[in-house]
């Protein structure tokens, strides 16, 4: 038998002889801990010859500690309650977040973020680092315990739940639109400058129109019609592009939240507004782990209740 193999066994029959002596009798604590009393009078006997010394004097009615029993049992004791502390500490990370919650996420998601998860706030052994990139990172590299990711997901070595969409809106500033002229249909897109993201396959992206329910266009309801896109400018942040798109450089497809306030005061307007992109869906992404630590439970709680609200 290896040496750590007989520490393993060693430390089961002092915590076995802790258990007797809390328990009170040989039978008593055969019973908590669901054994035999024959079987935990061989462990003590085992761990009595391994020590060369007799812990407890037995008899019919009671059992008592011999000198060399009441010095070893503090030591027994004490590692005992060592260990039930550590199963504690480890349940309350289990039950109740705490510690550091590392979130990655597009730059953009920093106000839904402040809403989404207000009910970790009521935690106050948690602590939230958010790490805001539209580059997606490394999550083992970086040692991200959840991150959002929006649009198609591939990458098989991480697991990935779907919360919902988030709805899209091509738009551009007036002063484009005027040099350019107004599309009135998306085959009109031909020709127009796009701004966008690097794609991530390398290959240029796609949108996909659907054509007005009802409406002064009710003739084009259910019309579905994909336009290639290859833009003229690459930014690897939105707000980059949305300050490009602001400066009348191009159409944009920017998240509705995101570009709500410049539609609202003019300095954006939105591009085929009769025509509805479809939304992008968001997925929450962790690595594979068998359980996750009540602070990844609770974050992505609060995440799928937030865009379930949304939804409804």
């Amino acid at each position: 038998m290896s040496d750590a193999a007989a520490w393993t066994d060693k430390l089961k029959r002092m915590a076995l002889f802790a258990e007797i002596v809390d328990s009170g009798s040989i039978s008593a604590a055969a019973r908590r801990v669901g054994s035999t009393p024959s079987a935990v009078s061989q462990q003590l006997r085992l761990l009595e010859g391994a020590l060369g010394l007799v812990l407890l004097h037995r008899s019919t009615r009671r059992i008592t500690l011999t000198e060399a029993g009441e010095r070893y049992y503090p030591a027994c004791a004490a590692m005992v309650a060592q260990a039930r502390s550590a199963d504690a500490a480890l349940e309350r990370l289990r039950d109740e977040p705490e510690g550091e919650l590392r979130l990655a996420a597009p730059i953009g998601f920093g106000e839904l973020l402040s809403t989404a998860l207000e009910p970790l706030r009521r935690h106050p052994r948690l602590r939230l680092h958010l790490l805001l990139d539209d580059t997606p990172i490394d999550l083992i590299a970086e040692r991200v315990d959840l991150a959002l990711r929006v649009g198609r997901f591939t990458d098989s070595s991480l697991v990935a739940r779907r919360l919902g969409e988030l709805q899209r809106q091509l738009c551009a500033a007036p002063r484009y639109l005027a040099e350019r002229g107004w599309p009135s249909h998306p085959r009109d897109l031909a020709g127009h400058d796009w701004l966008g993201m690097p794609p991530r396959s390398g290959t240029a992206d796609t949108l996909d129109f659907q054509g007005p329910e009802g409406g002064r266009d009710a003739g084009r309801e259910g019309e579905r019609f994909e336009v290639r896109v290859e833009p003229r400018l690459l930014a690897s942040q939105v707000t980059a592009l949305q300050a490009m798109a602001l400066a009348g450089w191009g159409l944009y497809v920017g998240m509705s939240d995101d570009v709500r306030q410049a539609l609202t005061a003019g300095r954006l307007v939105p591009v085929l507004p009769d025509w509805r992109l479809a939304p992008a869906a968001v997925f929450a992404v962790t690595p594979r782990r068998s359980e996750q630590p009540a602070k990844v439970r609770h974050a992505l709680q609060a995440l799928q209740l937030h865009f379930a609200a949304r939804g409804a």
